[in-house]
């Protein structure tokens, strides 16, 4: 009835939901089951940032609550305190039980799964060693990859997956270019486990997609945990010199004595061999594969979901994405049964952590200017030292941000942004909310829970004026 070709999240989420309601289902998978999100993603890299946040909670604010280690975490003639190789092992054979359970579960619904690669050889036939098999419905899930940009020297270049299939050390000095979420979130991590790092981004702000808020914030996050930023940087080339690793910059100026050079600059799709060339199916210029509403291609029968289609790519997402589908072609749901891609909670896992769901306030505006929304536009915000703080001298602190976006005369809030310590776990709570079009009002009928930072939210009193201006605005001249 169905054929998946990746185990990934969108694949596996897919094809168990298709099989709990009795199809027969075949899935290929050349690679570890679970995706990038188990192998090479989320999963080794909320480990790796709890790694960092241990060693900055005990280099940096231990002391101010009394406690006293003799330990400092932080490179001393190439020698640390930090078992990295230690802790990628025991990271490592978690992701393969990991990796075992999504082979179990696939296996209790005798879904038949087979490591091999997948691809096209008519519209409906897909071969896999030697082997042709056709279906009702097949659906593509192979995900995407890291890109590696095409300059002199690429091959020094190390993408997050060789980070976390390979890198049993932390270097002392290490380059990541890169401005979107992946590339704060490695550079943070390798800083607070004992790295020297510098942050390359080509333009005038990391996270470029957010709402200022979260730029602003993150900016000040990344200067106070001591990477160093370097801005408005394009790097044309990447030379080895003895044991160490230099970058020129396309203005001329060298960047010398890296050890290690990290590469964060997008994502691609892994389309390129799928034989997609002997079916309909249409790609962008990039090679992702365009879907409707549905997730059909432009091949009847033919699908994709998840990182492969490039509408949010995120692993709650395709998870979601894939279950609503075989929901409805096979457990009868109807039409509502789609995956709604609008106002998607999400976390930069950062130190401290961003959340963020719905509009920021450039698009609310656009929004508001073109008629799409009814003005007017009504912000609040919060910029505040949490609590944990209370006890810790000045250079150690750093400020909570938080932002809810109101539009219309009820206030319905349409954003909400925040960067602090605990954003990530409060972030589904306030999801919820945004999902079921609360209001300001709503908000404010909320008793605070005292004391909390996310009691903040439900206490936001007084609008913020139309004239003020980011302090990372001003430094900018923007």
């Amino acid at each position: 009835d169905l054929i998946v070709i990746g185990g990934g999240s969108a694949g596996i989420a897919s094809a168990k939901r298709a099989a709990s309601y009795g199809a027969k289902v075949k899935l290929f998978e050349y690679q570890r089951f679970g995706g990038t999100c188990v192998n090479v993603g989320c999963v080794p890299k909320k480990l790796m940032w709890t790694a960092s946040s241990i060693a900055t909670a005990l280099d940096t604010y231990a002391k101010h609550y009394g406690f006293s280690f003799g330990n400092n975490w932080k490179h001393n003639n190439n020698e640390t305190d930090f078992d990295m190789k230690g802790l990628k092992e025991r990271r490592d054979n978690y992701v393969k039980f990991l990796n075992g359970i999504y082979e179990r579960g696939l296996d209790n619904l005798n879904i038949e799964h087979e490591n091999s690669y997948a691809k096209f050889v008519d519209s409906n036939i897909v071969e896999a060693n030697g082997q042709k098999y056709t279906a009702d419905k097949i659906l593509i899930a192979v995900g995407g990859f890291p890109y590696i940009p095409n300059i002199p020297g690429k091959e020094y270049i190390k993408t997050s997956d060789a980070f976390f299939n390979e890198l049993d050390h932390i270097p002392k000095k290490v380059a990541v270019v890169g401005a979107g979420y992946i590339a704060v979130e490695l550079a943070q991590v390798m800083q607070g486990l004992g790295s020297d790092v510098s942050l390359f981004i080509r333009g005038d702000h990391p996270l470029r997609k957010f709402d200022i808020l979260i730029q602003n914030g993150v900016h000040n996050a990344l200067v106070h945990s001591g990477v160093d930023v370097v801005y408005k940087t394009n790097i044309d080339q990447v030379k080895k010199q003895g044991n160490k690793l230099s970058m020129i910059a396309r203005d001329g100026k060298n960047y010398d004595d890296y050890d290690y050079v990290l590469y964060a600059i997008g994502r691609g799709p892994l389309a390129e061999d799928l034989g997609l060339d002997k079916t309909k199916v249409q790609q962008d210029r990039r090679g992702f594969i365009l879907s409707d509403e549905y997730e059909e291609t432009a091949q009847k029968g033919v699908y994709a979901i998840g990182d492969i289609n490039n509408k949010v790519a995120l692993t709650p997402v395709a998870i979601r994405a894939g279950r609503k589908w075989a929901d409805r072609l096979f457990g009868d749901k109807g039409n509502d049964s789609k995956m709604d891609y609008e106002n998607i909670p999400t976390v930069v896992f950062t130190h401290p952590p961003i959340g963020t769901i719905g509009l920021s306030e450039r698009e609310t505006q656009e929004k508001i200017d073109n008629g799409e929304l009814k003005g007017p536009m009504t912000i609040y915000e919060s910029h505040f030292r949490n609590l944990m703080y209370g006890v810790m001298t000045e250079e150690d602190k750093i400020r909570t941000h938080m932002k809810l976006i109101c539009v219309g005369p009820n206030e319905k809030v349409v954003g909400l942004h925040m960067i602090g310590e605990g954003a990530d776990e409060m972030m589904q709570g306030f999801g919820v909310a945004i999902k079921m079009g609360a209001t300001k009002a709503d908000f404010d009928s909320v008793v605070a829970i005292h004391p909390t930072a996310s009691e903040e939210f439900v206490t936001l009193k007084t609008p913020r004026s139309k004239d003020f201006v980011y302090a990372y605005q001003k430094e900018d001249g923007h």
